[in-house]
């Protein structure tokens, strides 16, 4: 396929996903939509075909703005080609987007509310009867990992694989997930990953609202007991659950939300990743993104 023609369908795809702008570069849709379309009537010279968008745009004659480099991370080949990073990253000064709450919230559940460790809270995960995935879940998933982290995952539901094992995140899709954090220098166990349902839904169907409102308050203390100072949240349902929106992937996108205090940015979820690969890019702009900010909340004096 042509570059440009590449790079249209790209374009057209994450308008309609409800981006304004290009995260990495300072041409907006529309401008280089127009660029774009100038250079394919011109019938003056021929690019040559590239798969790189970038490229495609350059040779169009709209090269954006060089910026200036801002550290990114060396990433292995292998995990370059999971992960389709850009030439550029996000700079920290994105654009603020949904506040929730303020410094510290009541669960909407009492009981919950006096689990005081991430053990308790499995246990009662693995007793729970709130709604009625138990009955056809294999295991339950809680959740993993450090229970000190500083990042913090957060899915939809688990999957099967995750149900076979009780773990959330170690599918296929989970095996993307560890890709990506490896390539902004995280490693699995160093993070907390939980989902919102902690249970498998039947065919891995949607989550249903009385599912969401029965499992919401384990995750809730969950993020308590963890206190993460970036939390990652992955996909549709774990983004509108805890910015409390019915608002898009498209719309939360390129933004650094505020879940109680706690900075929150939204990415597709590693599943939807495997199904449309012309995500990967976008979505690395957002694992960057939610790297500075770790950063930047764990530099000394911060």
């Amino acid at each position: 396929m042509d570059g440009r023609e590449a790079l249209r369908r790209y374009l057209e795809q994450r308008k309609e996903l409800g981006e304004t702008e290009l995260v990495l570069d300072t041409l907006s849709v529309e401008e280089a939509m127009r660029i774009l379309g100038a250079a394919m009537t011109s019938s003056s010279r021929e690019a040559e075909p590239s798969a790189d968008w970038r490229s495609a745009i350059r040779a169009a004659g709209g090269a954006p703005p060089a910026r200036p480099s801002l550290g990114t991370p060396a990433v292995s080949e292998n995990v370059a080609n999971v992960t389709s990073p850009p030439e550029t990253v996000v700079p920290i000064a994105a654009p603020q987007g949904l506040v929730v709450g303020a410094s510290a919230r009541v669960p909407f559940d009492d009981s919950v509310a006096k689990l005081d460790t991430l053990e308790v809270i499995a246990r009662a995960v693995a007793t729970c009867t709130k709604c009625q995935l138990y009955a056809t879940a294999t295991n339950p998933v809680p959740g993993t990992g450090n229970p000190n982290a500083d990042f913090m995952c957060v899915g939809e539901a688990p999957g099967a694989s995750e149900d076979a094992q009780g773990v959330p995140f170690v599918g296929q899709a989970g095996q993307l997930l560890t890709k990506i954090l490896e390539a902004i220098h995280l490693k699995r166990e160093d993070v907390f990953i939980a989902n919102v349902l902690k249970h498998r839904p039947p065919g891995n169907r949607n989550p249903l609202p009385d599912e969401v409102t029965a499992c919401s308050p384990y995750l809730v203390r969950q993020i308590e007991l963890v206190k993460p100072k970036v939390i990652l949240a992955l996909g549709t349902f774990a983004a509108q659950t805890l910015l409390e929106t019915k608002l898009t992937i498209g719309r939360l996108r390129g933004q650094v939300h505020r879940y109680y205090g706690v900075p929150l940015v939204v990415t597709y979820h590693p599943a939807a990743l495997l199904r449309n690969p012309s995500w990967k890019r976008p979505a690395w702009e957002d694992v960057q993104l939610a790297r500075r900010i770790l950063d930047s909340a764990v530099a000394p004096g911060a």
